[in-house]
């Protein structure tokens, strides 16, 4: 059987992975700043030279594992906001998954916390695409609870927005290992019992209030 060999763009690509893994590993077990460019050509038995082929800086390495973790949330999510269940029902389950995804991610992982911290201050245009996409998720969930008779608001755009922001402190990398040490606040499912009840869910979607622990 004669196998076609890789064109010089599906080699190219084979070779950004590669370097990405590698970065994400490594990131993970020495941490961002102790991480060099070095160590990873090392790692993949290539020269440093040759990592900026595919990859400017160590940013833009950053840049692409922040947007590679990032994108495996976004498409667990994206899942969820396309099913067929009752809008209401829909968007706890997605703010369940997103907390969850983040947490798996990043809690107990003071790393993964430095990396992140070093893509909001350095490649906000990545952080900020991610925000963006799960607001249009979001408002995807939105738009279908109009359409049902399960929410009504003047505005979904806006409204997609203040439920992300409202879920912040549940799926922020940063912000979930500060509530993780003792959040006088509410819980998720509190949270997303309020935001039914703003998105003007009816009392037979959005449970009554659960009162504070």
């Amino acid at each position: 059987m004669i196998v076609a060999s890789l064109s010089a763009d599906e080699r190219a690509c084979e070779t950004r992975e590669r370097i990405v893994t590698q970065a994400e590993q490594y990131f993970r077990q020495f941490g961002y700043q102790k991480t060099t460019v070095a160590d990873i050509a090392r790692a993949l038995r290539m020269s440093p030279a040759n990592v900026y082929r595919f990859f400017d800086s160590k940013k833009a390495i950053n840049e692409a594992v922040a947007s590679r973790l990032m994108g495996e949330v976004e498409a667990e999510l994206a899942v969820i906001a396309a099913g067929t269940e009752a809008p209401p029902e829909r968007l706890r389950r997605f703010a369940r998954a997103m907390h969850q995804a983040n947490a798996k991610r990043y809690m107990g992982d003071r790393f993964m916390h430095e990396m992140v911290a070093v893509a909001l201050d350095e490649s906000w245009n990545v952080v900020h695409g991610h925000i963006m996409r799960l607001d249009a998720l979001v408002g995807g969930i939105i738009a279908d609870g109009l359409r049902s008779g399960d929410f009504s608001v003047q505005n979904p755009a806006v409204a997609s927005r203040c439920v992300h922001a409202s879920l912040v402190k549940f799926c922020h990398p940063m912000i979930l290992s500060q509530c993780a040490k003792g959040d006088p606040g509410p819980d998720l499912d509190s949270m997303v019992d309020f935001i039914l009840r703003g998105l003007g869910a009816g009392t037979a979607t959005a449970p009554a209030l659960r009162p504070a622990s």
